[in-house]
């Protein structure tokens, strides 16, 4: 069999004839659409025809499209608090994330619904703390939980040595209901929306503090999900104590469990959402130092991907730095899940530089990525000279 197929590769190479090239992979481009920018489509979706327009000048496949953000939606539901729904709907006479599906739709564009998960951002209203209590929210191995944090920014004296990346009221996987009223929370938004693609889930992690800390067993910096009733629950499930002042023998379990409990969650949304429509595609906006998402933020997206949790992942790869990005691009183009690994791009830093954000869809172009995603609409509009350098670039392909 070798023989015969390298003869008839001598044989088409003599007559001058080229073997067909392979397929290329199908090329992708997200654009994230914010729910509270400058823009606010779905609060005034007589800008829906500009967000369709830009995101086919810039080469956009699929538009994230934010509707739920710190516990309020942009759709209806009685899970949330969706005042921000009512009141568009109430101004425009319709359903503006109807009215975007049904025209993104015409435009061959596809819509993911984009959900912030476990960061309630600042909004301690929220009805999922009044149903769930304190408890929802994370706890510090001090017992202060994020409720109490002043101005949600770490208190005295750990704040001379640590601050939060991203200030915001987390919420506790393991904390009781939390991951069936979240479950449920996004298969209703599926549910009255069947037309959409597909489900983003971000924030769906455990909180960024800085400097990062490489697990819980050494001890040092801010470690969370330590309300009495996690700590009970790890014990029942575990038999371990769970790490404190005096042994640190159980933190590599621990790390593991909590890890766990945020893969079971997102199981879990995918499970509600896909009853609800089973073509959905879930994804997730992904932390891209993929081994610090595993250690420190207890995200193990790799292995959301091998277990089929997701369809695919965007890492969030915003940096100034080009080779950094280029060692980061490679990396996924070479990865076991390359074709499901989309390269999220900071367009927005580039606003007063556009031809760096030009660059860096080149570098990951090059690199063999072969999907991407702009941060963010708003700053696209925002910035004429961004949004004219970016019109008609081509999504990077093979």
């Amino acid at each position: 069999m070798l023989i015969a197929l390298v003869s008839a590769g001598l044989v088409a190479c003599s007559t001058g004839e080229r073997p067909e090239p392979a397929a290329a992979p199908p090329i992708r481009r997200g654009l994230w659409v914010l729910a509270e920018g400058s823009q606010r489509v779905l609060e005034h979706p007589d800008r829906i025809p500009g967000l369709i327009s830009t995101a086919q000048s810039v080469g956009a496949s699929d538009l994230f499209v934010q509707v739920y953000r710190g516990g309020r939606a942009w759709y209806e539901t009685s899970l949330a608090d969706d005042g921000p729904f009512r009141a568009a709907r109430d101004a425009a006479g319709a359903d503006p994330l109807a009215v975007l599906l049904r025209e993104a739709h015409a435009a061959g564009l596809r819509v993911h619904a984009w959900v912030n998960v476990l960061s309630l951002s600042q909004n301690r209203d929220a009805p999922l703390l009044r149903d769930l209590g304190r408890d929802a929210v994370l706890v510090d191995q001090r017992g202060r939980s994020l409720l109490d944090y002043p101005d949600l920014e770490v208190p005295a004296p750990d704040s001379a040595y640590y601050r939060m990346g991203t200030p915001a009221l987390y919420l506790d996987p393991a904390a009781i209901g939390l991951v069936e009223r979240l479950a449920a929370t996004f298969a209703e938004l599926v549910s009255r929306h069947p037309e959409l693609d597909g489900l983003h889930l971000d924030y769906i992690r455990f909180p960024d503090v800085l400097p990062f800390s490489p697990g819980s067993r050494f001890g040092v910096g801010l470690d969370f999900g330590h309300a009495a009733s996690t700590r009970a629950l790890f014990r029942d499930q575990t038999g371990l104590e769970p790490p404190g002042p005096k042994s640190r023998a159980s933190a590599d379990a621990w790390d593991a469990w909590r890890r766990d409990r945020v893969s079971a969650l997102v199981a879990a949304i995918r499970t509600a959402a896909r009853a609800a429509q089973p073509k959905l595609a879930i994804s997730a906006a992904v932390i891209p130092y993929a081994d610090r998402a595993y250690l420190s933020l207890l995200q193990d997206w790799r292995r959301w991907l091998e277990d089929g949790l997701l369809e695919f992942a965007v890492a969030m790869a915003y940096t100034r730095d080009d080779r950094l990005l280029r060692y980061q691009a490679e990396a996924f183009a070479g990865s076991p899940q390359a074709d499901r690994i989309w390269l999220g791009l900071g367009t927005w830093i580039f606003a007063s530089e556009p031809a760096r954000a030009l660059e860096q869809i080149r570098i990951a172009h090059q690199a063999g990525v072969t999907a991407d995603a702009l941060f963010s609409y708003d700053a696209i509009v925002e910035t004429p000279g961004l949004a004219q350098a970016l019109a008609g670039s081509a999504a990077p392909g093979p």
